[in-house]
């Protein structure tokens, strides 16, 4: 799969601040890519200046092959994690002022089918819900058309039936052919919408890959969790780790088999067990010690 963006060594300082340490990755043609990490970690910095928004301090961007220039800009589409927009326009308004902006542009039919908004055109913008505004905002950053396309936490603050909502959306555009770079701090969304990720911390790179390959890289277990009363009042002391979170047991179990055999036996009760796979999230947690969303 050939490349279509190329980042080799980025850093970028703020005095004595280093937000970005020395970063390289690609991103294949026609993927969803994951930018992960912390708040603070240098993800926002990093998709600013591949966007050339903000200059780099080193190190440098290539697309397709060639070293990004101001034309990117017309090739690329932004939604920032957030923007303002003219408060008393009507949604078609403002889809015709941003379409009257470039040269090059979708047809609004086919921008407004894609995003779902044909209910939304007669709105003002101070009537849309958050769900809705983030529809329009993403119907923005594919007004010109573009082949690559940027997602800053797009779906920050929406409830889960609007997250779902803008996931379907993300979906229609990949499956269009299109390229997508998105930061996120959910691991659910990351794990259904990344074809390839990675993940950032205090400005460097401490994992990469598909997220069914880094389970599998860091990950050689389950986890067989019960409810903490049920276990605690168990004669059974396993020796898989075991951690206690939000009054559940987790046990990290190799043989599920066994390890639920050996719960039973003991008088566990089968409504207060279940079995999990290994989470981006607890990747996480395992590399750095805490939580994305801190």
């Amino acid at each position: 799969m050939p490349t279509v963006l190329e980042v080799r060594n980025l850093r970028k300082c703020y005095r004595n601040l280093v937000a970005v340490d020395d970063i390289s990755f690609c991103i294949p043609e026609g993927i969803c890519f994951g930018l992960l990490g912390p708040n603070g970690a240098g993800k926002t910095t990093t998709i600013e200046m591949i966007e050339g928004i903000t200059q780099p301090t080193s190190g440098e961007i290539l697309y397709r092959g060639k070293p990004r220039d101001a034309s990117f800009s017309l090739q690329a589409g932004i939604q920032f994690q957030a923007t303002s927009v003219m408060e008393h326009l009507k949604t078609r308004e403002i889809l015709r002022l941003f379409h009257s902006l470039y040269q090059k542009t979708m047809p609004l039919a086919e921008l407004v089918k894609l995003c779902d908004l044909e209910s939304l055109l007669e709105q003002t913008a101070t009537r849309l819900s958050g769900g809705q505004k983030q529809r329009l905002m993403f119907a923005l950053s594919l007004v010109n058309d573009p082949e690559f396309i940027f997602l800053d936490e797009p779906t920050t603050g929406l409830d889960p039936q609007s997250r779902r909502n803008l996931w379907k959306l993300i979906e229609r555009v990949k499956a269009q052919g299109k390229n997508v770079l998105m930061t996120t701090h959910y691991m659910d969304e990351a794990e259904i919408l990344c074809d390839h990720l990675i993940i950032i911390d205090h400005g460097r790179i401490i994992a990469e890959g598909s997220p069914a390959a880094l389970l599998r890289e860091y990950f050689g277990y389950y986890y067989v969790c019960l409810d903490a009363p049920d276990f605690d009042r168990l004669d059974y002391d396993p020796a898989e780790p075991v951690s206690r979170k939000n009054g559940r047991i987790e046990i990290q179990s190799r043989s599920v088999n066994d390890t639920l055999q050996q719960l039973l036996q003991r008088g566990a009760l089968l409504n207060s067990l279940s079995v999990r796979q290994p989470t981006l999230e607890d990747l996480f947690l395992k590399l750095t010690g805490h939580t994305l969303r801190e």
